[in-house]
């Protein structure tokens, strides 16, 4: 028989692990879509580097949206300000955002905490966007970053990339740090596309980017 403080203790330790899986299932599609790929990043993380082009491409090759959520891990001195200039250039277009992050992953090896500013700079010029002075005057970027880190904390995110594929009615068991192949991806997807049902023809046009409640990045599939 329990003891009433281990009997507290395990109580207490149910209720958070309902909260979390309450989270967790509240990971869905972006509306138009039956399945997504959602994915915690850090642009500083060597193995979001590696994982983001192939969820991608994943992604493309199924013809289903990434859903993208910012979690800079303290222990990394420039990823956050990095996460902040991607939510400004996704304000530009989601293109020039997602296009912002793909450019940080492949020169993240050269990419400093006192640097990151030059490379920002680099990435504006080359594809004529404008680079304020400040990266987030009003601070609402900012709090978008730190929503997001707080949404993964309270489903249980610790590392990066933290990848799910979800469905309306399902969820995978996540991918955490390596993704070594597209294989198991795949699979994944397959798995969860063979759960859901076909959603109604979609009304929307070709690459349409359609933001979730979250107002997440998505990265849609090839139509």
């Amino acid at each position: 028989m329990l003891k009433p403080r281990a009997a507290f203790i395990a109580i207490v330790l149910a209720a958070a692990l309902r909260a979390v899986a309450a989270d967790v299932s509240a990971l869905k599609p972006p509306p138009g879509a039956r399945v997504a790929i959602v994915m915690f990043e850090d642009l500083e993380a060597p193995e979001c580097a590696h994982a983001y082009p192939m969820v991608l491409e994943a992604a493309s090759a199924h013809k289903i949206p990434v859903v993208l959520h910012d979690f800079p891990l303290p222990r990394h001195n420039w990823s956050f300000d990095a996460a902040v200039w991607a939510r400004y250039f996704d304000s530009k277009s989601i293109q020039a955002g997602n296009e912002f992050r793909r450019f940080i992953f492949a020169n993240q090896r050269q990419i400093t905490r006192d640097n990151l500013q030059e490379w920002v700079q680099k990435f504006g010029d080359q594809n004529k966007l404008t680079v304020p002075s400040s990266k987030d005057a009003a601070g609402s970027l900012t709090q978008r970053v730190k929503a997001d880190y707080a949404f993964g904390q309270r489903i249980g995110v610790e590392h990066t990339p933290t990848i799910w594929v979800v469905g309306d009615t399902g969820i995978s068991q996540p991918l955490v740090q390596e993704v070594k192949d597209r294989a198991a991806l795949d699979q994944m997807i397959e798995d969860m596309l063979a759960k859901e049902k076909p959603a109604p023809a979609a009304t929307t046009t070709k690459n349409r980017v359609v933001p979730n409640a979250q107002k997440n990045k998505t990265i849609p599939g090839v139509r």
